[in-house]
């Protein structure tokens, strides 16, 4: 059962609360379980998480030993880890260890991930990993890593408390984000017309401006008159740059779409 009061303890309010959060969410999963926390607000750039004072929380809170397994540090993680990889692949909570990607519902992709060289990429033997998908395309992840080697099979484990050890991570991770994330956030009055959506995703799709205007029975000036209103109002410097934003807020979608 999850309290509401043990939410409370999780999420950061305050930048002021960002390592005592961090303590709470890790004695809870102990509570649970006997798993280390490895957490990451950005698998974009293996962005490392840091208390008020920038203090590293996967050292001074989470117990990993900074002289031994810097995975925080290290540049390969965003690229080549396979919980990383997955975790694009992935919005719930999943297992995996060298044998296998482990899912309560099928997902093809991940089953055709190679995990030659796992625990070298992974950092961990083992793992159950939360991702963290955020507005405007920002994954974060969790993974709940075993301190014993010989712990390979986390299966029990994720099947007894893998929903909650789901909530306690986007809980911990989404308000990190909001307290600390800097990033410039996307026009909040970027309120775009059907014609203007439409030649994005057109565009999105590779269509040229003769094709898109074919397609939507305009003229080749109509639909650039479009794209410099899209353009403007998303505040971006150029088409592909007002394509990415309008797919980070949701007006379009490269996702591949399925035969009826």
């Amino acid at each position: 059962m999850i309290s509401t009061k043990n939410l409370e303890k999780i999420r950061v309010n305050s930048r002021e609360e960002l390592k005592t959060s961090a303590i709470h969410f890790r004695d809870l999963v102990s509570e649970l379980c006997d798993l280390r926390i490895a957490a990451c607000q950005n698998i974009a750039k293996n962005a490392t998480l840091r208390d008020i004072d920038g203090e590293l929380l996967a050292t001074t809170v989470f117990g990993w030993n900074e002289d031994s397994n810097k995975w925080w540090n290290t540049e390969s993680m965003a690229l080549k880890s396979p919980i990383t990889i997955a975790c694009r692949y992935e919005s719930e909570p999943f297992w995996l260890n060298a044998n296998g990607i482990h899912t309560r519902q099928p997902n093809q992709f991940l089953q055709e991930m190679d995990l030659a060289r796992f625990e070298h990429r992974a950092f961990t033997h083992a793992a159950i990993v939360v991702p963290v998908h955020m507005p405007f395309g920002q994954i974060g992840a969790v993974s709940y890593n075993p301190l014993s080697k010989d712990k390979v099979d986390l299966s029990e484990i994720f099947e007894q408390h893998g929903d909650v050890l789901a909530i306690y991570a986007r809980a911990f991770i989404r308000s990190y984000v909001n307290v600390s994330d800097r990033t410039p956030i996307l026009p909040l009055r970027s309120k775009l017309s059907k014609r203007e959506v439409e030649c994005l995703r057109w565009a999105a799709l590779g269509k040229t401006d003769h094709e898109i205007g074919i397609i939507i029975d305009r003229s080749r000036a109509t639909v650039r008159f479009h794209f410099q209103n899209a353009t403007r109002k998303l505040d971006a410097v150029n088409r592909s740059q007002a394509v990415y934003k309008a797919t980070q807020l949701g007006y379009i979608s490269t996702a591949r779409q399925q035969p009826n």
